[in-house]
């Protein structure tokens, strides 16, 4: 199987558990991937910066029409919905949804209309259910759920609503997610 992009989206707890997945994947990694982390509307843009010290991709604060590279990271900004286009970003002030500007399932809804069973979700650790139909939208076009094991998360709240609503196709502790990534990129190339 060929995947084209990988999302994560995480909330309460979000950016230390993004150190850890970001940090285990390592150039040249051979998807885009576009996150988002639940933030305050008012938390500008230092997310990006702060984050890249953790990992040797690069890491951006997407913008309108950024064309969707591999091995490069893309931010929602705080107060932007984060949509996919083929081969792009868009940005939306649409309403929120589940409370939330970023959404998750704004974000993996969008992959999964544009790029099918060629994308990867990535549920981490949160404290609402945003993410939950996105997540199950990947599923249900072909793609590859992935959720952190709810007992390593320091909210379980976001990742047990996904593991409830869709039949994820792997469950695994915060320090596994990386790994199974890589070796999962691996083969498919193979």
């Amino acid at each position: 199987m060929h995947f084209k992009l990988l999302v994560i989206g995480t909330s309460l707890g979000g950016f230390s558990a993004l150190k850890v997945v970001l940090g285990g994947l390592i150039p040249p990694f051979p998807l885009a991937i576009a996150v988002v982390q639940h933030r305050h509307k008012e938390s500008g843009s230092l997310m990006s910066g702060s984050m890249q010290q953790y990992t040797k991709l690069s890491v951006h604060d997407a913008e309108d029409k950024d064309e969707l590279m591999p091995g490069h990271v893309y931010l929602a900004p705080a107060d932007y919905h984060l949509l996919i286009e083929q081969d792009y970003l868009a940005l939306s002030v649409d309403e929120p949804v589940c409370f939330a500007r970023p959404s998750i399932d704004v974000l993996f809804e969008s992959a999964a209309d544009v790029y099918s069973d060629r994308t990867i979700g990535v549920i981490l650790t949160g404290a609402n259910h945003d993410g939950t139909k996105g997540l199950a939208r990947i599923k249900a076009r072909g793609g590859l759920a992935i959720v952190q094991d709810p007992a390593t998360a320091e909210t379980r709240t976001m990742p047990q609503a996904a593991i409830d609503m869709t039949r994820v196709d792997a469950i695994l502790p915060l320090p596994d997610i990386a790994p199974y990534l890589v070796n999962l990129l691996c083969r498919a190339r193979s």
